[in-house]
């Protein structure tokens, strides 16, 4: 923005001013031209994709709430065998 007005001297000494090269300005230029193009998709095809992540999303939270009961299952499971242990003694030492 600060060189889109100067001449090829300005931006010259501008550039030695800041230690940058004139080709690597002119890149930078070109480069944020570039980024601001905007490339349109088709809604359509966007919506498609959407519906296609959301029912992933949907599956994966299944699968994710399968394993954590699976989980909290097994952990009780190991809490009422070290209380059982505690209380009854290890059954594998007799």
């Amino acid at each position: 923005m600060e060189t889109a007005t100067h001449t090829e001297t300005e931006l010259a000494e501008y550039c030695r001013k800041n230690g940058i090269y004139i080709s690597e300005l002119k890149e930078w230029i070109t480069q944020c031209i570039n980024a601001n193009k905007s490339i349109t998709e088709n809604p359509k095809e966007l919506k498609e994709v959407l519906k296609v992540e959301k029912e992933k999303n949907k599956e994966l939270e299944k699968e994710l709430r399968f394993k954590e009961k699976a989980l909290a299952e097994t952990a009780a499971l190991l809490v009422l065998r070290k209380k059982a242990n505690a209380i009854w003694g290890d059954q594998e030492e007799e």
